[in-house]
């Protein structure tokens, strides 16, 4: 079991983040945010992919004038990303919202950025302090040389220090760089020295491939230290592929199960059945499933029913058919062009059993 960082509950909305809330999964829009339909359609799409919280771009005052019709229809709550512009967050904060991200050193104005804090408390609006390595302090830049793990971190707890002494406590805290190392490092710093909620990503990651695995692998050596309360995976593709990874990243280590995780073996010479096809034809079925459950799909004798004993059903593949087996026990023998179908079928039988007890 993963001992997860104790931290102070942040609310963004109804979606609590800290305190004892599982590890809550974000994304972003890529549409032009005064694109209405645009946005909420893609909104829609997150939500129904298992985002909790979705963020949008704000840049102009007409992507601001938009807010207040995508927070009345958006099914989950909405955060403005804000940068540079004080003018642009004084308008989003009066569109309903329900969080803002902002980046203190691309405002770098103490005193309009205390302005923000004192109208996001009182309208109780939940604020992400953003570090990033491209727009860090020069002060900081100065000192370490450039964009350090523990430059990101003392940037990270300046700015906490700062909107605690103005008395907002309402916010949580993402530093991220797109070095996975020194992200690791600041935020392991920021996490030993504070109880703020972290929100936790590798940005810039890369194309959905690589940026899938710089994620997995920042991200989990994160997580299992018991460090993230929220998180992002960003991914230059469609933002319903980041939300995927996410709960994948999640499933992988027992933080969060949602829909259905297939285990299958990797391709060797004892296989006689056609596997790879096999596992597209069940993934491509099972597309948006939400049942919770582990189907396993084992290509020889080898790696059968004992290796998969945890799995909730699953196939043990032999000469041209398979062993079909539930709960470790077998059910049945099925032929390889049925082996799928009566797959399937059963696992219907299980949607149909859950959703009778629920």
């Amino acid at each position: 079991m993963i001992n997860r960082r104790k931290t102070r509950p942040v609310y963004v909305g109804n979606v609590k983040i800290g305190g004892d809330a599982p590890v809550i999964v974000q994304s972003m829009t890529d549409t032009k945010t005064h694109d209405i339909e645009a946005t909420l359609n893609q909104i829609n799409r997150l939500y129904e992919a298992g985002c909790e919280i979705i963020r949008v771009a704000a840049p102009t005052e007409k992507d601001a004038e938009a807010l207040p019709e995508i927070v009345k229809r958006s099914p989950i709550p909405v955060i403005a990303d804000i940068h540079f512009s004080p003018r642009i967050a004084f308008l989003a904060l009066e569109s309903g919202i329900h969080g803002i991200r902002l980046n203190p050193g691309n405002i770098n104005n103490k005193g309009k950025i205390k302005e923000i804090l004192q109208e996001c408390k009182k309208k109780n609006i939940a604020v992400r302090l953003g570090v990033n390595s491209g727009s860090l302090e020069e002060r900081l830049l100065e000192k370490y040389g450039y964009p350090s793990g523990e430059a990101l971190a003392e940037s990270a707890l300046y700015w906490s220090e700062f909107f605690e002494s103005v008395g907002f406590t309402n916010f949580k805290v993402s530093i991220k760089g797109s070095d996975v190392l020194q992200n690791i490092q600041a935020n392991q710093i920021f996490a030993e020295k504070t109880d703020i909620p972290l929100h936790i990503g590798i940005t810039e990651a890369g194309p959905a491939g690589k940026g899938s695995i710089k994620s997995a692998v920042g991200l989990g050596i994160l997580l299992y230290m018991g460090i993230g309360d929220t998180i992002r995976v960003s991914l230059t593709a469609d933002p319903v592929e980041e939300v995927k990874v996410a709960y994948q990243i999640l499933q992988s280590l027992g933080l969060r199960r949602k829909g259905i995780e297939i285990i299958s073996c990797p391709t060797c010479g004892r296989i006689e059945v056609n596997l790879p096809e096999v596992v597209k034809k069940v993934e491509e079925k099972l597309e948006g499933e939400d049942l919770p459950i582990k189907v396993a799909i084992m290509g020889c004798v080898v790696n059968a029913i004992g290796e998969a004993r945890e799995a909730d059903i699953g196939l043990a593949c032999g000469n041209k058919s398979a062993i079909l087996f539930k709960k470790g026990q077998p059910l049945k023998r099925v032929s390889e062009e049925e082996m799928v179908d009566q797959l399937l079928e059963e696992i219907q039988k299980m949607k149909e059993e859950e959703n009778g007890r629920a």
